[in-house]
This record gives C-alpha cells, sequence and structure tokens, in this order.
C-alpha cells in the first residue's frame, strides 16, 4: 500500500507543480457502505501548490483527476482533494 501511494505522489509531483502532497487512506471509513470494497481506496489528497491554488477549484481538481485517471478507474473508489498555498 505504501508503495502505491509513493506512485500515486510520483505521479502527481511529475505531472504537476506540487509542493507538497499527503495522501491519507480514510479507506476503514467506509466499511458497511454499499459500494465498499477493499481493493479500492477512499483517499484524501492534502496538496500544497501555489499552482493549483491559483486555479479556480475545479480546474485545479480536473487537473489532478486527469493525472489519476486510471487509478480512478481501478484502484481509487473515492478521492476528497484539499488544495492550499
Amino acid at each position: 500500500m505504501k508503495n502505491y501511494f509513493a506512485e500515486i505522489q510520483s505521479k502527481l509531483n511529475e505531472e504537476l507543480e506540487l509542493e507538497d502532497v499527503e495522501i491519507v487512506d480514510n479507506s476503514h471509513k467506509h466499511k458497511g457502505h454499499k459500494f465498499y470494497t477493499p481493493e479500492k481506496f477512499h483517499l484524501h489528497l492534502k496538496i500544497k501548490s501555489l499552482y493549483l491554488s491559483s486555479l479556480s477549484r475545479v480546474s485545479a481538481q480536473k487537473m489532478i483527476m486527469k493525472v489519476l485517471n486510471d487509478d480512478l478507474k481501478t484502484k481509487i473508489h473515492a478521492l476528497e482533494i484539499s488544495i492550499e498555498k
């Protein structure tokens, strides 16, 4: 799992201008939900980026989702994104 999170972090850092990114695994909070599956993650990305924070929230989130597009189809069920300067 930590290797997978490092992979996500690497993808984001390669494609976007980020100062820092923290990945929080909130999967345990969703056990018992209708579509819960242990093979997919519920993640919260806490991103520090002057560049992304200068964009509209929707534009910044679209850029992040584009980078993680394949992961969202296969390994990530839910994604919360927080962006600060």
